[in-house]
């Protein structure tokens, strides 16, 4: 997304905000609201409910947060909730909340699992006017007697789809059952399947809704490229990416697992490269941490799955990398949106194995993307060897049956002698050898990918009917 279109031509000071919000607003140095801002906020400050769509760092917490924040009053009463998916995400909004009211006074208070029950309900006991939080420790502190939800007027759903993803739906709904006196609900999120506007439709009927007909708008503006590469050389292409950062540039690395981001971790160690893994079996404060080190720059790398991600809002990534292609595509923009935002530079490069390549069509299909496929890129400058090495993948080369084609100087020769030759040279068991065939006067036999690289190392240099015999892969 370039700098030109981030922003819309509404002014922040045209809208008349309280002296709070203007100063908070001013002392960040912005003038102009992005569109989603300039779309959602009039009529949210109207009074209005609003379903609102816009791209992951365009200013989503701004738009609902501006009118919850109007609306509130330091009293002490709970007066505003608003639920997010995960407790990264929780802590990311419950700060720029907290920023966003100025010096207005407002008690935020963020809540959710993983932190000490009697710690966060005597918090609560104490009074507070705001609450940003994840549905089950909502409902459990509810269940409790900490908060009463008949006191809430505004309620904020961020991440939508990811709410309804992870089953949230019936959480958040009875919540809504109990919430009497709500007066307004603000609905955000990336990405609206039809399943999500579905479930939207059960408590916001009559909303303004702010969103783009055409997909293609809410897909992150940055350059998108992909290369096909076997599950056993993405190290090796990721050692070539990671190479070439510079000081400032600030990477996430998305794995589909909690096992394949603690291996990517200590495999980069191993190659030196210093990273830091992210995800849910993780200790919440040391997930903290993390987030608050990558925030402020200290860290550099860090390599997550999607749930551990959802706070990982750092305006300095410069890159994303998907080491694995996510099954949905959705997934998919809230991934690569995690770099590009707010006008700046952004770039995401995606690994596509044989078995990533159906999903990776899936994604481009459905949103209409512009992802170019290039070759792994070069060394840059004074680099002369790759800091990791490239293996050969033979699960790329292997067809469905695991069977690799291997090319003999062989021919005029019965398929049985040619068998009982490999078989003898090799010392391969009969069910390691496949199909043999002729083609171009030359043999091709079939050999199990796991016992493909010896068959090649037992033959080579080796006679056949008096003629040395040159085994190879096809060109």
């Amino acid at each position: 997304m370039s700098a030109t279109n981030a922003l819309s031509n509404a002014r922040f000071t045209a809208w008349d905000l309280p002296n709070e919000i203007q100063q908070a607003i001013d002392s960040k140095g912005w003038e102009f609201a992005t569109p989603i801002q300039a779309e959602a906020i009039p009529l949210a400050r109207s009074g209005r409910d609003v379903v609102g769509q816009a791209r992951t760092g365009s200013g989503k917490t701004v738009a609902f947060g501006i009118p919850i924040i109007e609306n509130c009053n330091p009293t002490g009463v709970v007066q505003a909730l608003v639920m997010c998916p995960t407790r990264e995400l929780a802590t990311q909004v419950g700060e720029e909340i907290s920023w966003l009211q100025g010096n207005k006074g407002l008690k935020i208070l963020t809540v959710y699992g993983g932190t000490d029950v009697d710690k966060q309900a005597a918090k609560l006991d104490a009074g507070c006017d705001i609450i940003v939080g994840t549905p089950g420790r909502v409902i459990d502190m509810t269940k409790r007697g900490h908060i009463n939800l008949e006191n809430i007027t505004n309620f904020a759903l961020d991440e939508a789809d990811r709410m309804l993803d992870m089953g949230f739906f019936p959480d958040i709904l009875w919540c809504l059952e109990r919430m009497v006196n709500r007066e307004q609900t603000l609905l955000f999120s990336a990405t609206f399947p039809q399943e999500v506007l579905e479930a939207a439709n059960e408590f916001i009927s009559d909303a303004e809704h702010v969103m783009s007909d055409d997909l293609d708008v809410e897909v992150p503006e940055i350059e998108q490229y992909m290369v096909r590469i076997g599950r056993a050389n993405k190290l090796w292409v990721l050692g070539r990416i990671l190479v070439s950062l510079t000081k400032e540039d600030q990477v996430i690395i998305f794995s589909n697992t909690k096992r394949m981001v603690d291996l990517i971790v200590e495999r980069l160690d191993r190659h030196r490269f210093t990273s830091t893994g992210l995800h849910g079996d993780m200790a919440q404060n040391k997930r903290e941490r993390i987030i608050s080190d990558f925030r402020e720059g200290n860290t550099r790398i860090v390599v997550a799955t999607d749930v551990a991600a959802r706070g990982l809002d750092v305006e300095g990534v410069t890159l994303v990398i998907n080491y694995d292609i996510p099954a949905d595509s959705e997934s998919y923009v809230h991934r690569i949106g995690r770099t590009g935002r707010m006008g700046r530079k952004g770039v995401a490069w995606s690994f596509v194995s044989g078995e990533d390549a159906p999903n990776m069509t899936k994604i481009i299909s459905t949103w209409n993307m512009d992802v170019q496929e290039v070759p792994p890129p070069s060394l840059p400058e004074g680099v002369d060897r790759d800091p990791v090495r490239k293996q050969q993948d033979w699960g790329e080369v292997a067809d469905v049956f695991g069977m690799v084609p291997i090319h003999l100087d062989i021919s005029k020769s019965t398929k049985l002698a040619v068998h009982e030759f490999i078989s003898s040279e090799a010392r391969l068991p009969d069910i390691a050898i496949g199909q043999i065939s002729e083609k171009s006067g030359a043999t091709i036999v079939e050999i199990h990918r796991e016992k493909a690289q010896h068959a090649l190392d037992a033959l080579k240099g080796k006679s056949f009917a008096g003629s040395e015999v040159r085994a190879r892969l096809p060109e």
